[in-house]
């Protein structure tokens, strides 16, 4: 579902695509070929969202800022895993926030980091570019190389792959409830 909120509409390009089971809401923009999928939830009431070209939100994932202080930016190429939860947060290019993960208020995320799954990042912490960070609360356990920034890429360039597919099929009109 993609709705207004108090006057403000979600900006989404035609190159995305955004499941109808995800909840799109209010002051949102979506970079090209960014995709929103199942049960996901973008909630761009009390403050703005943003999510960079060719990034991913996965299912059931939560992205929410904290009202009038911290909107979320989300740069591009960045993976956000499924049941992650991010709020009021930038998280910079080519990220992989793993599945479960949770990013707190004021947090930044480096450029080219990788949030394991079920790390939480507190608020207001810094995580440098390149870091692979574990554990509640996140720590960072080691700097990630050349072939760990491959990987990231990978995952988000799979999901280029699915946002193709699927907006395929929705233009053949093979894709419909129930089947």
């Amino acid at each position: 579902m993609i709705r207004n909120y108090q006057g403000k509409t979600p900006a989404i390009p035609a190159s995305c695509y955004v499941d109808v089971s995800a909840q799109v809401i209010g002051d949102v923009e979506l970079g090209e070929q960014a995709s929103v999928w199942m049960n996901a939830v973008v909630r761009g009431d009390v403050n703005s969202i943003r999510i960079g070209a060719k990034s991913n939100v996965q299912d059931c994932a939560v992205l929410h800022g904290m009202r009038y202080v911290y909107p979320v930016i989300v740069g591009e190429m960045v993976t956000i895993g499924h049941n992650a939860t991010v709020h009021g947060c930038v998280i910079e290019d080519a990220v992989l926030v793993g599945i479960g993960a949770v990013i707190l208020n004021n947090a930044r995320i480096g450029e080219g980091s990788i949030i394991a799954a079920g790390a939480v990042i507190p608020e207001q912490a810094v995580i440098p570019p390149r870091s692979l960070v574990v554990g509640i609360p996140g720590k960072v356990k080691k700097s990630l190389g050349e072939e760990d920034h491959k990987l990231i890429l990978k995952y988000a360039q799979n999901y280029l792959d699915y946002t193709a597919i699927y907006l395929a099929e929705m233009k053949s009109g093979s894709m419909s409830a129930g089947q």
